[in-house]
């Protein structure tokens, strides 16, 4: 017997999906009406996670479209510009990155040349679990499976900077974390040249002045140099392991290992990619002095010492220790994070200097992150961590609204309205607890 959602729920579920509809372009869906205008790597993965229980037709055209803007060598841009949006309508636009002058990138479509957490494969199998018609499913992640092997290999072959099995990120935008505070030291040990490099525009909730300039000084070298895979592996100054983006490769080199069964492909290779990254996540980013993941500064070799959100994200690592899966439940719980918030989780440990509740990626909570944390203690059998994650998550949007972000204390709702992957995520989780109580 099938379960019913609650009046309720139902009205969560309505409203949610009509966020979804009013930001879907034809093509795509836009992370918010206004601010965010064009496509977004793993927004789009995101959103394919709340389309797959609400249209998904919509759900596969978003991956396609996504996956049009792939270069030749893998690279999966984390943005795809929208052409009908005037060319001062977001910065930085496609005029900074240079897309249209290189050879890998591909012909009229203009992108980024980063990329963001790689959680395609992820979304791309949950996409297939929601099927109702499984051979449909099955022949479009066989059309979509070539591309998701290019994406892996381009972070293998190019980003693994050290040869020892994790990626490295080469600007901060590439976490997905844009303002974390775990990025300050990296990004204060550059030497900018003395002139400024962000055009004048009215600030919002985005990073401004000093950081900004040296967000696009990061992009203007990259650009200059062609994304050329030996000047990132050799000489770009910002290389950083992240936690929380190694942890979203494995799971989704997991995921990619289950969809080349479902097509028919040898799925042994990304298994033992797969078992490559997890012991590399527990020899190099797993600090056992302080009992939780730190981010690796690739240049200097050293831990970055801010802890934050991204420390939890090894969670979605299915082969954890028990051992370490304990240590981050207590942490999680502590007052450094979820103890200390009515909304958790917070993006970083409210004890640490750099904590800032309103600041972006720097305190508040996010959806997307709660949803990550979500997934992995579920798939650890945590699940009272999976259901104090699911209820704080639906209590945030049922007080202020799909936001961008919250703040951790009281629940107020910051950035954008309206925003595309706070809506899709609590489709997922709504129709996650709807399959679990049918069951």
């Amino acid at each position: 017997m099938s379960a019913r959602l609650t009046g309720d729920e139902t009205a969560l579920w309505q409203a949610a999906a009509r966020v979804l509809d009013a930001n879907w372009t034809g093509t795509a869906t836009v992370p918010s009406p206004g601010l965010y205008p064009h496509q977004w790597s793993w927004d789009s993965a995101f959103v394919t996670m709340g389309l797959a229980r609400h249209r998904r037709d919509r759900a596969e055209r978003e991956l396609l479209t996504l996956f049009r803007g792939q270069w030749s060598d893998g690279l999966l841009p984390h943005m795809v510009f929208n052409s009908a949006v005037s060319r001062h309508g977001y910065f930085p636009g496609p005029e900074l990155w240079h897309s249209d002058r290189q050879a890998a990138a591909p012909n009229g479509v203009r992108t980024s040349g980063l990329t963001q957490p790689p959680l395609h494969a992820l979304a791309a199998l949950r996409l297939h679990e929601c099927a109702a018609d499984v051979e449909s499913s099955r022949a479009f992640l066989a059309g979509l499976y070539p591309a998701l092997v290019a994406q892996h290999r381009y972070l293998a072959e190019v980003r693994d900077l050290d040869a020892t099995g994790l990626v490295s990120i080469c600007h901060p935008w590439e976490s997905g974390l844009d303002n974390s505070p775990a990025w300050d030291r990296p990004l204060g040990a550059l030497q900018l040249p003395p002139t400024g490099y962000a055009p004048h525009r009215v600030p919002r909730t985005l990073p401004t002045g000093e950081d900004y300039d040296r967000y696009v000084w990061l992009v203007e070298i990259l650009r200059d140099a062609g994304y050329g895979h030996a000047y990132l592996r050799e000489a770009h100054p910002f290389a950083v392991e992240d936690p929380l983006v190694n942890a979203i490769y494995l799971a989704s080199t997991h995921a990619l290992a289950d969809i080349a069964t479902i097509v028919g492909a040898d799925p042994v290779p990304h298994r033992e990619r797969a078992d490559r990254v997890h012991r590399a996540l527990l020899a190099r980013l797993w600090d056992s002095d302080t009992g939780c993941f730190r981010a690796r500064d690739v240049r200097d070799g050293r831990l970055l010492p801010v802890v934050t959100v991204a420390s939890f994200g090894p969670l979605l690592d299915p082969e954890l220790p028990q051992s370490i899966v304990r240590n981050l439940v207590d942490l999680l719980l502590s007052a450094r994070f979820a103890g200390a918030a009515g909304y958790p989780v917070p993006s970083c440990d409210i004890q640490a200097p750099a904590f800032d509740r309103g600041g972006y990626w720097r305190g508040p909570t996010w959806i997307n992150t709660n949803w990550l944390l979500w997934h992995g203690a579920a798939g650890h059998g945590l699940t009272v961590i999976a259901d104090l994650l699911y209820g704080s998550t639906l209590r945030l949007v049922r007080q202020s609204g799909f936001r961008e972000y919250f703040d951790p204390f009281d629940g107020t709702g910051r950035g954008s309205h309206d925003y595309s992957w706070s809506a899709a995520l609590v489709l997922d989780l709504l129709g996650a607890r709807r399959t679990s109580r049918a069951a």
